[in-house]
């Protein structure tokens, strides 16, 4: 039965699982991640070319042991993106306490969130290459194989929902940089109709570095020339060969990096009368657009971003907020600190809002769950992650990004997470503990 919106369940969010650049291994287990962020350290590294690139270190065996049922005619053709998917996607159901192999998530929804430069255009051109009449039976079983898996947006969703086998809703969307946070948002709504009680959402991306280091060169291109025909960059110098420092007076750097990151959102209905362990709740989610003329622009002013808060909030009072998990790469800080400035007032400088970009990169789609993730650990450990690689603020923020190293304690029962995606839109999850009103 489809209940009323007058008759929305709770949604909550029982397990997180991860499959991020890590301290010499990829970081899989809440423990991981909480290690790096709550120390404001970084897995981001500087590669052969001197690109800083958060790198996700796992070998095709680590991911066999895990794995040993999928056949490995399937398991051969998957992309890093279908193994970092499956991997936060297992670590996710075995922290919610959900026996996946045993057919705990058989009506569950699959929702899957992909945003980034397409990390299967490899898998595209070697079909396109290929001249089909040159090949053996056998090896045009391999190619078919190959690039149905590759050919498909939503083929991650698809792997886990084979992997789970399961009969609910299972789809994936693409929003840039915000797509698992809309994943989250429509999972809320499956929950709080009654359509799902379950629903688990993976964001994931795999950036294809060859092709992002050929965006590179054209940045630096546009940036060197003399005269520009149009605003498409911004005028501070954008740069790949250095750490980034989100809301620090050397921002203007962006490092990205790869990943995935799974959320168990489900009803706290079915949640405890499982008897499971409750991170916190999703309140509420908006998505706005600024609405420039210019696809690439954004609006300093934060307007689209004040908006989408407001929108996210649902009524309650924003001084309920006294934590926002910021979406900064190293290059949005005045919009974030305009629209602070508007949404809080003279209490903005009491808020605490911090950024761990610097930790793991930006990764794309997995940032909106990223965020939830690392908001709902502070809550419930009563304490605030430095922002990464941060050591000398700018002047202009009105909140404290905490820089340094070192996490500080504070009790919290509402925060807000935001994420960004190229052309001026904005997303804001409105997060709660778990009696959080």
């Amino acid at each position: 039965m489809v209940r009323s919106a007058t008759d929305a369940r709770d949604t909550v969010v029982t397990g997180m699982g991860f499959c991020l650049p890590g301290l010499g291994r990829a970081a899989i287990t809440t423990e991981d991640v909480w290690e790096i962020a709550s120390n404001g350290m970084t897995a981001i590294t500087s590669r052969d070319d001197g690109v800083f690139y958060g790198s996700v270190e796992l070998a095709p065996e680590k991911f066999s042991e895990y794995f040993p049922e999928i056949p490995g005619i399937f398991a051969a053709h998957f992309t890093d993106t279908h193994r970092f998917g499956l991997m936060s996607f297992l670590e996710a159901c075995t922290d919610a306490k959900l026996d996946v192999r045993a057919g705990a998530l058989t009506e569950a929804g699959i929702l899957v969130g992909r945003g980034g430069v397409d990390t299967n255009i490899a898998g595209y051109l070697k079909v396109l290459d290929t001249e089909i009449s040159d090949l053996n039976i056998i090896e045009a079983t391999s190619l078919f194989i190959e690039s149905s898996i590759a050919v498909t947006s939503s083929d991650v969703a698809l792997a886990q929902s084979a992997f789970a086998r399961t009969t609910g809703p299972c789809y994936t969307a693409n929003a840039g940089c915000s797509s698992s946070s809309v994943q989250i948002n429509n999972a809320r709504m499956l929950i709080n109709s009654g359509a799902s009680d379950v629903v688990a959402v993976t964001g994931v991306d795999n950036f294809y570095y060859p092709l992002l280091r050929k965006v590179f060169d054209l940045v630096r291109m546009v940036q060197d020339a003399d005269e520009r025909p149009t605003n498409a960059l911004p005028d501070e110098p954008i740069e790949f060969d250095r750490l980034m420092r989100p809301y620090d007076r050397r921002q203007g750097c962006v490092n990205y990096g790869e990943g995935s990151v799974s959320l168990i959102l489900e009803s706290r209905e079915h949640a405890e009368r499982r008897g499971a362990a409750i991170y916190g709740q999703v309140l509420g989610q908006a998505v706005t657009r600024d609405g420039l003329p210019h696809p690439l622009a954004s609006d300093q002013t934060g307007g689209g971003l004040v908006a989408a808060v407001r929108q996210a909030l649902g009524g309650r009072p924003i001084e309920q907020v006294r934590y926002v998990h910021g979406g900064s790469d190293g290059g949005m800080a005045m919009q974030e600190a305009e629209a602070i400035r508007a949404l809080f007032g003279d209490r903005a400088g009491d808020l605490l809002m911090t950024s761990q970009e610097g930790c793991f990169g930006h990764n794309g789609a997995p940032t909106g769950a990223l965020g939830v993730a690392l908001t709902l650990l502070m809550m419930r450990n009563r304490t605030v992650c430095p922002t990464a690689n941060c050591e000398e603020p700018l002047d202009f923020l009105p909140f404290n990004p905490l820089p340094g190293y070192e996490s500080v304690p504070l009790a919290f029962d509402h925060a807000l997470s935001f994420t960004y995606q190229l052309g001026g839109v904005q997303s804001a999850i409105l997060l709660g503990s778990p009696d959080a009103l």
